[in-house]
Order: structure tokens, then C-alpha cells, then sequence
């Protein structure tokens, strides 16, 4: 997003031939890239141990926090794992989702826009 704020010149600031003009400094603001929310969904057959190494192992969560969250999920069918860049969010379901699939655990992890 560009940000443009006018500045009058008087004649002769410039150096140029007298003549009034308007000067426009043009200053760039950073829009911040928007977050995406990774979701673990529940399901009747993965086990809750699996579940809690998933995220410690991907998300680098704690036993304590990954246990915390498995018990939401659990409890609540979906829990928030963690929100990150679109990138970022992207690799860790795709990661998540092939690791599930190799042993053979239908467990589902999604992203959505916060």
C-alpha cells in the first residue's frame, strides 16, 4: 500500500526557475501477510498417543501442551494447533497429513484464514 503525502514548495526552494510546484513524498507501508490457523481433527480410530507425538514432533509442542491439546480435539472434535504464514502452515499440514498416511492413521489436519 503506498502512502503519498503532499508538500508545497514556495519558488526558488528547489533551485528550479521560480515556479511553485507540489512535491510528493511517496512512503511504502508493509501490509502484513495474513495467518492461517492449523487445525487437528478427531477421529474414532487414531490413537491419542499418536496425536500427542504428531505434535510434538511437528509442532514442536511440550508432552504437557501436546497432551493438553489432543484432549481438545478429543473432547471438542477439532482443536487449533498453531497459526502461521500461509507457507509455513501449508508444509506442516502436507507434513502432518504424509506422516499420518505412512502409518496408517486416518488423522485429518486442515488450515483455514484467521
Amino acid at each position: 500500500m503506498l502512502m503519498t503525502r503532499p508538500t508545497i514548495m514556495m519558488a526558488g526552494q528547489d533551485g528550479d526557475d521560480g515556479d511553485a510546484g507540489v512535491k510528493v513524498e511517496t512512503r511504502v507501508k508493509t501490509k502484513r501477510p495474513p495467518l492461517y490457523k492449523v487445525l487437528i481433527l478427531n477421529d474414532d480410530y487414531t490413537p491419542m498417543e499418536f496425536v500427542v507425538h504428531v505434535l510434538e514432533r511437528f509442532f514442536g509442542l511440550s508432552h504437557a501442551q501436546a497432551f493438553e491439546i489432543m484432549l481438545t480435539v478429543h473432547k471438542k472434535g477439532v482443536a487449533v494447533v498453531g497459526v502461521f504464514s500461509y507457507e509455513i502452515a501449508e508444509t506442516k499440514v502436507a507434513q502432518v497429513m504424509e506422516f499420518a498416511q505412512r502409518h496408517q492413521h486416518p488423522l485429518q489436519c486442515t488450515m483455514e484464514k484467521e
